[in-house]
């Protein structure tokens, strides 16, 4: 393990309550190596280079704990938004578990972006906190068919793994459900897709399934992802050039037709898709320590 120096883990979430509620977020790790053709974390925007390369922050924990410790509002802290938290090398350096173990320490909640079936080593710890702050998981899959998922995420575990992972955490009374995003024009944005990937939801208990039914492509990506999307699509990228140009967001053709169905179908199979109801219905007011010394 490669580490780089930091003075700060976490950091209030400014547009948090847009996305799942979070009030703080933070990257324990940074780069990844599941090596998703299609990631947006590898933009210049976010500054990681050599993103294939994991890499974590000297004295994290420590940091983290000042951090929370110090902090009045028990809010819920979003671990995963550019960097998977249960990577390869988490198995064996456990910093996500140590910080689960310090967000129930200081009564903390938890928002989890994931792709890995290595978070079921940690329902211990996200029972305790779902006990007395929020939880929620968030299993990221784009397709339902396996062989697709290996082109589009060559080291991630299968779609189908993905979801009994879900179910899993379901079985144990862990608020998760599904995020499908991005949906790539030509590649995901299938009818087909989008139904099977909300019955599947739905047969494994999911609480909610959530899409932007789009993806971005910032300038510094393009190249990336051409490049991957020709080996199996040929003259896909030529497709891509011609109806996006160097847009950033880039919304399936038939984008209203397909959030129609999209929403037809989670209505048909009663499952959560809108992200206010999403928010609604998992996420309970915490007192802050003003308010219980009220009591």
């Amino acid at each position: 393990m490669e580490y780089v120096k930091t003075r700060t883990i976490m950091t209030k979430s400014e547009q948090g309550m847009l996305w799942f509620g979070i009030d703080y977020h933070m990257n324990l790790y940074r780069g990844c190596s599941y090596g998703c053709i299609y990631c947006d974390s590898r933009s210049d925007t976010y500054h990681i280079k050599n993103f294939d390369e994991i890499k974590s922050k000297e004295n994290a924990l420590k940091i983290l704990e000042e951090e929370l410790a110090s902090k009045q509002y028990k809010g819920v802290v979003s671990f995963g938004t550019l960097s998977d938290p249960y990577n390869e090398l988490e198995r064996e350096y456990k910093i996500t578990r140590g910080a689960l173990e310090l967000i129930k320490k200081y009564g903390f909640g938890v928002s989890i972006d994931t792709k890995s079936d290595l978070i079921l080593r940690d329902i211990d710890l996200l029972k305790e906190i779902g006990k007395n702050n929020n939880v929620i998981i968030k299993i990221s899959i784009t397709t339902y068919e396996d062989d697709l998922a290996k082109f589009l995420e060559p080291n991630v575990i299968s779609s189908s793994k993905r979801f009994a992972v879900l179910k899993n955490l379901r079985k144990n009374d862990i608020y998760a459900g599904v995020l499908m995003t991005p949906v790539l024009p030509f590649i995901t944005d299938s009818a087909d897709n989008i139904k099977e990937m909300v019955r599947l939801a739905s047969e494994n208990n999911a609480k909610f399934i959530y899409t932007k039914m789009g993806m971005t492509l910032r300038s510094n990506v393009h190249d990336y992802y051409y490049e991957h999307i020709e080996k199996m699509y040929k003259g896909l990228a030529s497709d891509y050039k011609c109806v996006y140009g160097n847009n950033v967001v880039c919304n399936p053709l038939r984008y209203p037709d397909l959030l129609e169905i999209f929403v037809k179908e989670c209505n048909k199979y009663h499952l959560l898709c809108d992200m206010s109801e999403i928010i609604k219905d998992y996420k309970r007011e915490i007192p802050t320590k003003e308010q219980i010394s009220l009591f």
